[in-house]
């Protein structure tokens, strides 16, 4: 057991966090060796098991990252972006590859994880499903295929406890759809709508919000012109899927060269 990759998990009390510490726990692939909290949290110096609720696991939760990480091979990080900024330079300090999950992370934000990938490997998705990242080169491929009489609207429902809007995820798809018809999403965004706001603009892609109760995550990419819609549909039931596909892509980077890498590379999409 020894011998295989070590992983910690940063944010282990969050709903995420505890999804992440029950897949690596119930993998023969990997090992757990930390779990990390911010400073202050009442589950600091806990056994980890006891904390979430059960039996004794033998790995005591710290808010000592950077000690944590030294113990690894890879962390796995579905936290903050600021945190998430602070915990690439641990990383990169400690040799570990960094495995982030994180949302909501502006653009100037993930410009900061570049000097860290100089030194150590940074996946780094919006979503980490197979399902998603399918969706994703599909949307590619249909926006290409289609021209500007065709709307793209991206609809994605969460949770009500979410927090980041439009979701990562649903930006990724925009993000395809843009790449797949030549255009920057910048240039053709349209994220918000309220009032008296005119017709849509032509060319134009679309973002729908749906917050509520306990929805996993549910993502549609709409094309629809005059007289017929195409849809394309991600629903997930099961967070255990984001899960799953963090240890892979931890386990995958495992050997590989510094520098940024997401879930197509993973995959091998």
């Amino acid at each position: 057991m020894t011998d295989l990759p070590g992983i910690v998990i940063t944010g282990a009390s969050g709903r995420m966090g505890q999804m992440l510490i029950k897949t690596v726990q119930e993998s023969d692939k990997a090992r757990l060796v930390a779990a990390v909290e911010r400073t202050g949290h009442d589950w600091i110096g806990r056994d980890l098991g006891e904390a979430m609720g059960g039996g004794a696991m033998g790995v005591t939760v710290t808010d000592d990252a950077l000690a944590a990480f030294s113990t690894a091979q890879a962390v796995i990080d579905f936290t903050a972006p600021e945190a998430t900024i602070a915990f690439s330079k641990l990383a990169a300090q400690a040799g570990c590859v960094h495995v982030i999950g994180t949302t909501g992370m502006a653009d100037d934000q993930i410009a900061q994880l570049a000097p860290a990938a100089q030194d150590v490997t940074i996946i780094r998705a919006g979503n980490m499903s197979l399902g998603v990242n399918l969706l994703m080169q599909l949307t590619k491929k249909v926006a290409a295929a289609l021209d500007d009489d065709f709307d793209i609207e991206v609809i994605e429902a969460h949770h009500h406890h979410k927090v980041d809007a439009p979701s990562g995820t649903a930006l990724m798809l925009g993000e395809a759809a843009a790449e797949g018809r030549g255009v920057s999403l910048a240039e053709v965004e349209d994220r918000a709508r309220d009032g008296i706001t005119g017709a849509r603009k032509k060319g134009d892609i679309g973002f729908s919000v749906i917050r509520g109760g306990d929805i996993v995550g549910e993502h549609d990419v709409l094309f629809a012109a005059a007289g017929e819609r195409i849809v394309l549909r991600h629903m997930a039931t099961d967070r255990a899927i984001f899960a799953r596909g963090a240890v892979k892509a931890a386990l995958w980077g495992q050997g590989k060269a510094p520098g940024q890498y997401d879930m197509v590379d993973v995959l091998g999409l």
